[in-house]
This record gives C-alpha cells, structure tokens and sequence, in this order.
C-alpha cells in the first residue's frame, strides 16, 4: 500500500511540476521536454536485455503526452518532430505504440500515467491556463475512488476475446454492402472490404496500399489498385448509404437487448469536411470552407451521444451552392430531416443536439414535425443583444423568452433560453421546443456539453480510418468517408461489447484503442508477416 501511495504521489508531483512551468508561459512541449519524472516505483516490463530501441522514461513521457493531448497513435506518428520532447530517436510506428501500452507497460504504469495526466488536465483547465494541446476537461474520465487511491488501469482483456468480439463486428458491419458487380467477377466484394481495411490501417493510397496488400496476401489474392477504384465506383450514393443503413441495424441488434444500452437516445448532428485542394470546375460536390478560402467536401453525420455507445447511426452528402456549379442552394433541414428519419429506424430519440451552423426556424420545425425534441445555440442577432441589454439592466444572469415558429411546412411553440455562457464572460443564447423554466434553464443547456464528443469522432475517423486519396470522383471520396465511418462504427461496438462483459459502471472512454481496433479487423483478414 506505502508502494501504491508513493506511486501516485510521483505521478502528482510529475502533474504539477509540468503545471509550475505551464504557469510561466511555457509552451506544453517545452515543459515536457525538461521534465524529469521519479520513476523508482515502476518496473519496465522489458529486460535489461530486450532489444527495444525506446528508452523507458522516453515511452513513459510519450504516453503522457497521449493522455493529455487526446491524440491517437496514428495522429502522434504524423508528428516526427516530437521525438526530441520524448527524448526519443524517431516516434515509434503504431504497432510499437500497442505492443508498448498492452505488453510493457502493466498496470501500476499505466495508472500512473493516468493519474499524472489527468490530473494536469483537470489543473489547465480549472487555472484556465492557455495551453491548446490538452483535451477537453469533459472527456477525462472521472474517478469515483478516494483520492488516496491509485487510480485502476485499463481491463485487461486476451487478444483472443478481443480478436473474436471484433470478428463477431465485422461480420455484422460488412455483409449488407453490395456492388452488384456480375456473379462471375473475379474478385468478391469482401476483397476489397479487406483491401479498403487495410489501406486505412497503413493509412497511405490506394495504389500503395494495394501493392502491399498483394505483398502481404499473395499475388494472386487482391485486387490491383485501378481494379479497387473500379469496384468502389460501383456503389452509387444512395445504395450505398442503404448499405450503411442496414449495417448500422444488423450492429445495433447485437447490442439493444444488453441492458446498458440506454435508450431513448440523445443525438448530436453536424457537419464535418475533407478537405480537396484540386480543380474545383465540374466539381458540384466540393463547397467552400467558413474560412472561404479552402475547398472541401463535406458529410453530415447523426451520432448518439452521452453516456451510451458513441455510435453514428446515419451519414448524408452535403450539396451546397458554390460559384463553380449550378447547385441550388443548401437546405441544411432536408439534410437534418433525412438524418433524423434514418436513425429513427433504428432508435427511438429523445433530444437533437445541433450546433449553430443548424440554427434556422426551418431546422427548428422540421425537428419538430419529427416528434423529437432539441436544444441548438442561436446566433446572437440585434433582438438577441436587445434581450441581453436589458437582462444587465435588471442584474438578471437567466431568462427564457417564449416564441412560435411560424413557416411553410408548420409551425410549434419553442422558447429562447439566456444563460451565461461555458465559455467565459457573456451570455448564451439556446433555441428549444421544451417548456424549460428560469430556474432549470442553466442546468439543461448543459446538455449541450455532450455534443463535444462527435469532434472526437470526426478525429477518430480522419486520422485513423480514413483512407488516403486524390480522386475526382466522389463516389470514390463518399465510399471511403463511410467504410471510414463503418470502421469508427465497428470500434465503438467491439469496445462495448468487452466493456458489457465487465461489471461496472458504463463509460465513454474506449478500452480498446481505435488503432488497436484496426489492427485487428485487418488481422483477421492479412496474416502477418
């Protein structure tokens, strides 16, 4: 017990050291660069004589790093000039980082770099200090333990439940897609669901990827990488948005009857980008970026979020007017109806959760002409700043204001909540169609914190899914965007199933991380070298 005690004091003090010098100015990565961390207590779980090139106190400050920052392994090897803050030669490849977290480091290490990160999150964020590369106070699990305890690590799980819980994924989320390519083609589809897997686990092209896939496969086994483009044109949009549709049902059936899967459900919807950086003549698909000077395509998504599984239940093209096609414009509550019906299919919704690119009385009707109900911030217009003036006149920090919406396709009653603002001085303005009182108005537009966790999604899916490519065509750039999504979709599902197996509370925080996920659903289709 005096062992574990002094465990968790070095890695507070690691915390706080790394806190003393955020306090100064300086620059996270500096103050990691200069840290020296006490050690003593922890054992590395490689000898003396094992050949690996990382140093231990250089490993242990990497995955500091990880747990503050919130990066994946693949993010983390896009970086190679954090290597000197490590103190390390080169960043390890993912699979060094896996073998590292699951093989080397056993439980005391990993609760002691837990500990020592979270614990600095939780002190950034409560001194409000500046420093952009910690995570969101909101995504650091909170510990239930008295505070003389060291917090536990991970569950463990052996790579045979965890290779058998994904296979059982896999298998759900593959089979509804169909190219409806001739019977007597050459390859079958789950070939190139296997090659697509893999050019998203190395993370390069699809030329690239398909030479190594052959490589590793045989010859003769995959697919060439036009053949790959080839068969991937023909899913059209919106057989393989059903595709997505019915995998999305066949993965929830394996999970509805478990009793802590909550439901009705609150979803969060928004809008995420890919960023194109050709030829933008004849290309309808690609829209500008708010910064107006990128080009991008852009995907809508419908997540749950909360405390159930972060799955997406529904992803949709966004087709927006641009100077360069003939696009009518945008009707963003097509898009939110066509969302919210699809996932309706497979859940029942309690609350939307939209952002303010959302806030429009046609959005607002359309949720309501679907039975659900929801809370999106306003933008803050002249009536909007009138309110406010007169809310600092009376020295009032809450109101509500009741309205109606009156459009085309009907109309409801809603209300405007003013409640100061998460973000520091000033004051928030919420659209809702629930009746919500001065004194609860605070307290429910904080669910609109759990919105925060569809930007971890999109990361997730960008930085550790998401195939590379340079093609024109969209139906290239949709199909990866949505095996990319089927992929995070499949991570999520197999993290539930190990946790289901587990007493305890449900939380958000994977127990399986998204490379090790990929590495596996690959490894059971690609035999190892």
């Amino acid at each position: 017990m005096e062992q574990r005690g002094r465990r968790l004091t070095d890695a507070f003090v690691a915390a706080l050291e790394l806190r003393k010098h955020l306090r100064k100015g300086t620059a996270f990565c500096g103050a990691l660069t200069d840290l020296k961390l006490q050690i003593e207590t922890l054992d590395d779980g490689y000898p003396e004589w094992h050949p690996a090139p990382y140093p231990f106190h250089g490993m242990l400050k990497l995955f500091i790093y990880l747990e503050v920052t919130g990066d994946s392994y693949r993010s983390l090897t896009r970086h190679p000039e954090l290597a000197d803050v490590f103190g390390l030669d080169r960043i390890p490849d993912e699979s060094v980082l896996s073998r590292t977290w699951r093989n080397r480091f056993d439980d005391d290490i990993r609760g002691y770099i837990t500990a020592s990160a979270h614990c600095l999150v939780k002190e950034v964020h409560n001194e409000d200090l500046s420093v952009p590369e910690v995570r969101p106070l909101e995504e650091v699990k909170q510990s239930s333990e008295d505070a003389s305890e060291v917090p536990e690590g991970p569950t463990e799980f052996s790579d045979e439940e965890i290779y058998q819980t994904t296979r059982l994924a896999r298998e759900h989320g593959f089979s509804p897609f169909d190219s409806k390519r001739a019977q007597n083609a050459t390859y079958e589809d789950t070939r190139f669901f296997e090659l697509q897997t893999f050019i998203g686990m190395v993370g390069c092209g699809t030329p690239q990827g398909a030479a190594r896939f052959k490589f590793r496969r045989g010859k003769e086994y995959g697919p060439h990488g036009d053949t790959h483009l080839r068969a991937v044109k023909k899913f059209d949009p919106e057989s393989l948005l059903d595709g997505f549709q019915q995998a999305t049902e066949r993965l929830l059936s394996v999970i509805q009857s478990d009793s802590s899967f909550r439901r009705p459900v609150t979803v969060a919807i928004d809008i995420t980008t890919i960023g194109y950086f050709g030829d933008v003549e004849g290309m309808p698909m690609v829209s500008g970026t708010k910064d107006s000077e990128g080009r991008a395509f852009k995907f809508a998504t419908l997540s749950i979020v909360g405390w159930n599984i972060p799955l997406i239940l529904a992803v949709e093209p966004v087709r927006e007017s641009s100077p360069w096609d003939q696009n009518p414009p945008n009707r963003v509550h097509r898009i939110v109806r066509r969302l919210v019906r699809r996932a309706q299919e497979h859940v029942p919704i309690e609350m939307v959760l939209c952002d303010r690119e959302f806030d429009s009385k046609a959005v607002y009707q359309t949720l309501s002409n679907l039975n659900v109900n929801y809370l999106i911030p306003k933008r803050i217009h002249s009536a909007e700043r009138g309110a406010i003036e007169a809310m600092n006149e009376d020295r009032q920090e809450v109101a509500t204001e009741s309205a109606t919406v009156h459009v085309d396709h009907g109309s409801h009653a809603m209300q405007f909540l003013y409640v100061p603002s998460t973000k520091g001085e000033g004051t928030a303005v919420f659209a809702t169609n629930l009746s919500v009182g001065p004194k609860e108005a605070e307290t429910f537009c904080r669910r609109y914190s759990r919105r925060w966790q569809i930007e971890n999604e999109y990361k997730s899916i960008k930085n550790d899914f998401l195939a590379k490519t340079s093609s024109k065509d969209y139906r290239v750039r949709l199909f990866y965007f949505v095996f990319a999504v089927l992929l995070y979709n499949i991570w999520r599902l197999t993290d539930f199933l190990l946790k289901a197996g587990v007493d305890g509370e449900m939380d958000y925080a994977p127990v399986l991380t998204a490379g090790e996920c990929v590495e596996i659903v690959a490894s059971g289709l690609i035999p190892p070298d």
